[in-house]
């Protein structure tokens, strides 16, 4: 089953999970962000008198309605049942304070007849040949155990019925059950009586998803009855108390917007973006993940749940202004240090904790990218001590950087051939060289204001102060290159590389990495040949040129990065304009989704993309500072 749309996230740093529109749990995370991801489908449902079972999450009769509780990572998913008028409101949080994933159903019978109701959960875990699942019963618990974890389902209920083995015959009558214990399936069924519900009366579940680390099973068993005592109320009471101060702590921007309809949607997606990124960082590692996975069997793409440094770097500024310094710095200071080549460079992208993930080739400015980020958030912090701290980290960069450009200046080495920003075409790009300038200039700024701290120690002043002069003489030479080889004196524009194409990464050159001023003739001109070519009539814009992946949508990044550009020029009027396509294409629950049909202006892919939200950071703080 393809799970391509995360409508919904929430998680605790160590638990993340999503959710579709209807309130399904789609993916569940433990014990780090982004790995591992233990379900398949986790399906709900109710056995109302004699009927077969009505699914939460779809059913003809169902009608929904989600939304978080204002400022936390709770979820509320409204459910009302016409055909019966059984109403059911469902809450999905991560404690604090223990790993585990609490589920409160709460019906209420809106009929003017009596309704049995039988409460069913179908969980069917992710297995391979290496790390197969089986099923247990034990102890009025559900254990769905692998090689590695253990994944515990229980409620303060007695389970009523259990069925280990090939429930997906019987399960849709409403009915679960078998003599086995034990079993070798990836998914089983647990049902719970709730008895009768009367004409006005209410009835609570809690149902409670722990996964333990098998080392520790001995705990097992202490820990699902431990959690079994846990107030629920007063459960869910502290993850909004902790959410709220979590929001009000970083918000960093402090907007003052009169209350408009629009107004009252950016708000949404400002303070969205501060629980995301809550959800997306390694609290350990400080690595940052794209986005919540969306296509794990890789039919449409190379999968998202990864860490990029080229895309962190945008995450990272966004967080500096949200206040999130202390998570930029660990960024920097931890993950990027350990994932660094001996070399001097970065791969193209990671697990959070800092392991090589798959990757399909390297891509230059992931490595540049880091030299600038480590400048950049010296900017916000002016911690002399962190330029210090990542010195001899960015000197390795720099060195590796060099290497390149004195290649890609003599002619290209095979070694040195990298991906462009969208990982689809080999060779030198216009963006990739902007992002090498601008690190150029970074690493020339960091000498200089670090130069003081060495003022005993000769020798390294006399090596700063050649490697700045040989540093500078190589920007010179790549501003050089750029302009003979990536601008068409015919169009009197530039390019993105040697197919000549228009592509929206030419911004890059202006902002963020400042090769050209926003107001030069050459600049002004390709930014109209942006609108001729990648504008479409709804007023967003592609990626480049005939751009197809996914059908040929225009992304969000796209316009935000427009709408930066136009602030840089001096044009907010048309920035505006740019901002709002991605405000009002956003989720109603305030996320920003990667790509838009333009047809429906709805997310056509990656709902939830954390450099989409970087960019609606930094566009904001801009256009209402």
């Amino acid at each position: 089953m393809n799970k391509y749309f995360n409508d919904a996230v929430i998680g605790n740093g160590t638990i993340s999970a999503s959710y579709s529109e209807n309130g399904e749990l789609l993916r569940l995370y433990y014990p780090t962000i982004d790995y591992k991801q233990f379900v398949d489908s986790f399906n709900v449902g109710i056995k109302v008198n004699d009927s077969n079972i009505i699914y939460t999450h779809k059913d003809v009769n169902n009608l929904y309605s989600q939304y978080y509780v204002e400022d936390t990572n709770i979820l509320k998913t409204e459910i009302f049942n016409t055909y019966f008028r059984l109403k059911l409101i469902q809450t999905d949080f991560c404690a604090i304070k223990e790993n585990v994933l609490i589920k409160r159903y709460k019906f209420k019978n809106e009929n003017t007849i009596d309704l049995d109701l039988n409460f069913l959960v179908h969980s069917k875990l992710l297995t391979d040949n290496n790390n197969q699942v089986s099923g247990y019963k034990k102890d009025n618990v559900l254990l769905q155990y692998m090689h590695d974890y253990t994944l515990a389902i229980f409620s303060k209920n007695p389970i009523s019925t259990t069925q280990i083995n090939n429930s997906d015959a019987n399960i849709q009558d409403g009915i679960v059950g078998g003599k086995d214990y034990i079993g070798m399936s990836q998914d089983s069924s647990i049902s719970y009586n709730l008895g009768t519900l009367k004409p006005g009366e209410v009835k609570e579940i809690d149902l409670f998803i722990y996964i333990e680390d098998v080392k520790n099973k001995s705990q097992l068993s202490t820990n699902t009855s431990r959690i079994k005592k846990l107030d629920i109320d007063k459960e869910e009471e502290q993850a909004r108390k902790f959410w709220r101060k979590y929001v009000k702590d970083h918000d960093g921007l402090k907007l003052d917007l009169p209350i408009t309809e629009k107004n009252i949607k950016i708000q949404r997606i400002y303070k969205r973006t501060i629980l995301l990124y809550a959800l997306l960082t390694n609290n350990q590692t400080g690595g940052i993940s794209a986005a919540v996975e969306v296509d794990e069997d890789r039919t449409k793409c190379g999968r998202y749940s990864y860490c990029w440094p080229r895309d962190a770097i945008f995450i990272t500024e966004a967080m500096d202004l949200l206040n999130m310094k202390k998570e930029t710095e660990k960024f920097y200071k931890s993950f990027c240090k350990n994932t660094q080549s001996k070399s001097g460079r970065w791969e193209q992208r990671f697990y959070t904790d800092g392991v090589l993930a798959p990757c399909w080739g390297y891509q230059i400015d992931e490595t540049a990218a880091v030299v600038y980020g480590v400048y950049n958030h010296y900017l916000k912090t002016q911690e002399i001590k962190f330029l210090k701290d990542n010195l001899k980290m960015c000197e390795k960069a720099v060195h590796y950087l060099e290497k390149y450009v004195n290649n890609v200046l003599e002619g290209i080495d095979e070694e040195y051939l990298s991906y462009d920003l969208w990982e689809e075409n080999e060779g030198i790009h216009t963006y990739s060289l902007a992002s090498i300038f601008a690190s150029f200039e970074a690493f020339i700024k960091i000498y200089e204001i670090i130069k003081p701290e060495y003022k005993e120690n000769r020798i390294k002043l006399e090596q700063i102060e050649k490697r700045t002069i040989e540093i500078e003489k190589l920007l010179r030479e790549l501003k050089g290159y750029i302009l003979k080889n990536f601008y068409d004196n015919d169009r009197k524009t530039l390019i993105r590389n040697k197919d000549g194409k228009i592509d929206i990464s030419i911004l890059g050159t202006v902002t963020p990495f400042k090769v050209f001023e926003p107001k030069e003739k050459k600049v002004l001109n390709t930014i109209e040949r942006i609108n001729m070519t990648l504008r479409t009539y709804t007023g967003g814009y592609l990626r480049y040129e005939n751009d197809n992946y996914m059908g040929g949508n225009p992304w969000t990044i796209a316009n935000l990065w427009l709408a930066d550009y136009y602030i840089e020029a001096g044009d907010k009027k048309k920035a505006k304009e740019c901002f709002n396509y991605v405000v009002n294409s956003a989720t109603e629950m305030g996320f920003i989704a990667e790509q838009i049909n333009n047809q429906t202006m709805s997310p056509a892919w990656v709902i939830g993309l954390g450099w989409a939200h970087a960019l609606f950071v930094i566009v904001l703080s801009k256009l209402y500072k």
